[in-house]
């Protein structure tokens, strides 16, 4: 029945939710670049094919739907059987189902153990002229817009037309130094159609690996003015490692708000499963994944995915050394040749070539397959950037101090769980707490970011511009809240604060503050009556000294009421003082995890009884939400 629930609760936030998008801006228009747009998309975005030509020839990867969906009305029947195994716990019936229907599907595409086609697959649009958006536009098929990123490009297009956009297309099965030779090939053809001698690129994910491969390779040549790699798989991807590792944990209350970022969604639903967990969908994967890996197992690209720290690892228990030999030594070029120089090699873009390069990566996931590192979701924020991370759920202690001076600059987090001074760009990476993978553009504060850094030359670091601080939590619609002091950057409290500044991130809905709990300093605050509008702020004085220290952590809980399905919600922001001499650094690491004023209460045996019904978070917000207005009574509890 929990199970149930949460598959229902996940239906429910899809059809219930109705997507807003920020209106995205750059200040000053007139200093928009003219040169051509390049869009590097997302793992598996290019339509491929096998036979002479994409009409005549037979196209193998771009998912029919109808296809699939006819192929599970096919083995609807073993389907059945496999889920009713499934009451029982044995996985196996679903994953060889499931598993000889991806073989099928997936043959035409596989790759031989030694990292090769196993096919002659080519790509449906190569040319710069067939991959320009006014020409995709024009000879759609079916309907189909094939253009990528198509949100985020319809946005770049009302500042430099769509017809100076290009959609980059590899065959991305091959590894990251071989698609990074297509892009480099591509952009001269781009420079030949435009007529320019430059090009700005936009990319994410799988692309940003691509990309930072390329200026690796080929950076110069000088013909990038802007790039911008957002949530970039630079180092790997730790969904992969979980997959190729057939170890998964998936986290349900991440997965949905995983979901709600998506969707912006205005709604709290994750807090309601956090006693769930998907254990049916990691028994299914887990049988699943041994059955399609000859299909998938040889891709390099997939290989390049795993993180630096866990692939010879994973190499020494998958791959042959013999029959794999080819694979192993492109993708052993990548981990260590290429990927060591990263950082080195994008500096060198930057201070000798003349290049803006910027990165915008997520924190404060933890992987949603389960490994338990601090990333957006998908890619770890080490890979993701070089930072230097401490575990999920924890920080550095009070005090920390970071590990590469950088000129005296400060290069860590105020909640104190990354260190950007290890970073590939130390003074070129935005980090978003929150922001999770793909959602670039969920998040008013990055479409902004993103747009300015891709299209102008005004941002050259994290210093440039005051309105992106190098270290920001995500503004998107399904937090509910914001808050921030009123005289410091975001995330830091300075001697010269006077209020906290709260602003209603939805689009839609009226936000009701209920309660403002802080943990970890001694200030307070009177709230009163607020009913926030969308978008609207409110300045709200605070009670207390701030300390004349530094790098000392705290924490400030905001608790809310809305009209919607789910009533009740709460958000958790970490801050730290900085207003005089550094705290003594007490060394390590320690719990990231906000004290409540319920925890005051209870003993922490009734706590993990409540955790593991998922009820916890219900019982402290109505705690706190009823208390909080007799805070001076109970003055000694809170």
């Amino acid at each position: 029945m929990k199970k149930l629930i949460s598959v229902l609760l996940c239906v429910a936030m899809i059809i219930a939710t109705c997507a807003f998008g920020a209106a995205a801006y750059i200040k000053d228009e007139s200093e928009i670049s003219d040169y051509p747009v390049i869009i590097v998309p997302g793992y598996s975005a290019t339509t491929l094919y096998i036979g002479d030509s994409f009409e005549t020839g037979e196209q193998v990867w771009g998912l029919d739907f109808d296809y699939v969906l006819e192929r599970v009305f096919a083995r609807i029947v073993d389907l059945g059987i496999g889920l009713g195994a499934m009451t029982v716990g044995n996985a196996e019936i679903i994953a060889s189902t499931l598993g000889e229907e991806m073989t099928a599907l997936f043959e035409k595409i596989r790759c031989n153990p030694d990292g090769s086609s196993a096919y002659d697959v080519k790509r449906k649009y190569v040319t710069a002229e067939e991959c320009n958006s006014a020409y995709m536009l024009g000879h759609m098929e079916n309907g189909i817009d094939a253009r990528h990123e198509q949100e985020i490009a319809e946005a770049i297009a009302e500042y430099v037309g769509v017809e100076n956009i290009y959609n980059f297309t590899s065959d991305f099965r091959m590894g990251a130094e071989f698609c990074a030779n297509q892009l480099h090939e591509f952009i001269q053809d781009v420079k030949r159609h435009s007529g320019k001698d430059k090009v700005n690129i936009f990319c994410l994910s799988h692309g940003g690996q691509v990309t930072a491969t390329y200026l690796n390779l080929y950076g110069h040549y000088g013909d990038v003015d802007n790039a911008v790699l957002t949530v970039p798989a630079i180092g790997g991807a730790g969904i992969l490692y979980d997959a190729f590792n057939a170890d998964l944990d998936f986290d349900e209350e991440c997965l949905i708000r995983f979901i709600e970022h998506g969707t912006m969604i205005e709604e709290d639903y994750n807090w309601l499963v956090k006693a769930q967990q998907l254990g049916f969908v990691d028994l299914i994967l887990e049988a699943l994944i041994p059955k399609i890996f000859p299909s998938l197992g040889y891709w390099g690209s997939l290989w390049d995915f795993a993180p630096a720290d866990k692939y010879e690892d994973l190499k020494k228990r998958l791959l042959d050394a013999e029959e794999s030999a080819p694979l192993i030594e492109k993708c052993d070029r990548f981990h260590y040749e290429l990927l060591p120089t990263m950082g080195e090699r994008l500096q060198k873009c930057i201070d000798e070539y003349g290049m803006n390069i910027n990165i915008i990566a997520g924190t404060g996931n933890r992987i949603v397959t389960g490994l338990m590192e601090n990333s957006d979701g998908i890619i770890t924020t080490n890979a993701s950037t070089g930072a230097y991370c401490a575990p999920i759920g924890e920080r550095f202690a009070d005090g920390y101090v970071q590990k590469n001076p950088c000129g005296g600059k400060n290069k860590v987090s105020p909640d104190m769980d990354i260190d950007a001074s290890t970073a590939y760009l130390p003074d070129n990476t935005w980090f978003v707490d929150g922001l999770f993978h793909g959602m670039t553009f969920k998040d008013s504060y990055t479409q902004s970011l993103l747009l300015t850094t891709l299209l102008t030359d005004n941002i050259t670091d994290v210093y440039s511009d005051p309105d992106y601080p190098q270290f920001r939590d995500t503004s998107n619609p399904s937090h509910a809240v914001y808050a921030e002091f009123d005289t410091a950057e975001p995330g830091i409290l300075d001697g010269n604060a006077k209020n906290l500044i709260i602003t209603n991130c939805c689009e839609v809905n009226d936000v009701r503050l209920s309660a403002i709990h802080v943990d970890g300093l001694d200030i307070g605050f009177d709230l009163g009556k607020v009913t926030l509008a969308p978008g609207e702020s409110i300045e709200i004085p605070f009670t207390g000294e701030i300390p004349e220290v530094s790098k000392k952590v705290f924490s400030i809980t905001v608790y809310y009421t809305m009209e919607t399905v789910s009533p009740l919600g709460y958000r958790t922001q970490n801050f730290c003082v900085m207003n005089g001499d550094a705290v003594e650094n007490q060394g390590g690491t320690v719990s990231a995890a906000a004290k409540t004023p319920f925890d005051k209460v209870i003993t922490e045996r009734i706590a993990d009884i409540l955790r593991e019904f998922g009820l916890y978070e219900l019982f402290s917000m109505i705690y706190t939400m009823i208390f909080y207005r007799l805070a001076p009574v109970f003055k000694a509890v809170f």
